[in-house]
């Protein structure tokens, strides 16, 4: 049996142990997540198509791999005007493979995890008091910005070209908040930031070069 998801703006057709990438999920991996958008199911020349989408149809799929597909580059130049302009996009992928199509309105079969759990159950009990910790710890290093934020004002980073108000937003939530900082940074810097947000290393390079002009007014 196939059936046609739709997710992400896209269209898929996709079967049981199929493996797909599609664009980013809020999932971790090992999750199950549930695709209701099933535009269309079938077996061989017998196809059911929905309008839009068909009634009790729900595909269900296993996240194996959270990643980034690789960086489309678009380049513009202006003849006769010395205007060159380089931008780089990463798109954040997510990698599921297809567990079940399910008609009907039915429910999809539980993961078993029994065995798991009553194995891992005496490891918790006797680190119950350092689990707490370290749960701690992990969310003061998630919550953690990637730089600290310079003292002072902080410049309107819109006005460097590329950087919209939204990506503006997130380089000041991760501590980057002047020209002078971004005129700064180093490659390690920008392979850092490339590798924990939605920018390349490219955008951030040519960033960096407009940066330095700005930083000198």
């Amino acid at each position: 049996m196939f059936a046609v998801i739709k997710t992400g703006g896209k269209q898929y057709r996709v079967a049981a142990n199929d493996l797909l990438k599609i664009e980013k999920l809020e999932a971790n991996v090992g999750d199950i997540v549930e695709i209701g958008q099933v535009l269309a199911h079938g077996e061989g020349e017998n196809v059911t198509f929905g309008a839009p989408f068909v009634d009790g149809a729900l595909v269900t799929a296993e996240v194996v791999e959270q990643g980034k597909n690789r960086t489309v580059i678009a380049f513009k130049k202006r003849r006769r005007q010395n205007s060159r302009r380089k931008i780089g996009h990463r798109q954040l992928l997510t990698t599921v493979r297809i567990a079940e199509i399910l008609l009907g309105g039915a429910k999809p079969a539980k993961k078993a995890t029994a065995k798991t759990e009553v194995k891992a159950a005496p490891k918790k009990e006797a680190n119950a008091e350092a689990a707490p910790k370290e749960t701690e710890a992990k969310a003061t290093e998630t919550a953690a910005p990637l730089f600290k934020a310079p003292k002072g004002e902080p410049d309107d980073l819109t006005v460097i070209k590329g950087i919209g108000p939204v990506a503006a937003g997130q380089l000041n939530e991760q501590g980057i908040t002047t020209f002078a900082q971004i005129a700064k940074l180093s490659d390690k810097d920008v392979a850092k930031i490339d590798e924990h947000m939605p920018f390349s290393a490219d955008q951030i390079k040519d960033w960096r070069e407009q940066a330095k002009e700005l930083a000198k007014k």
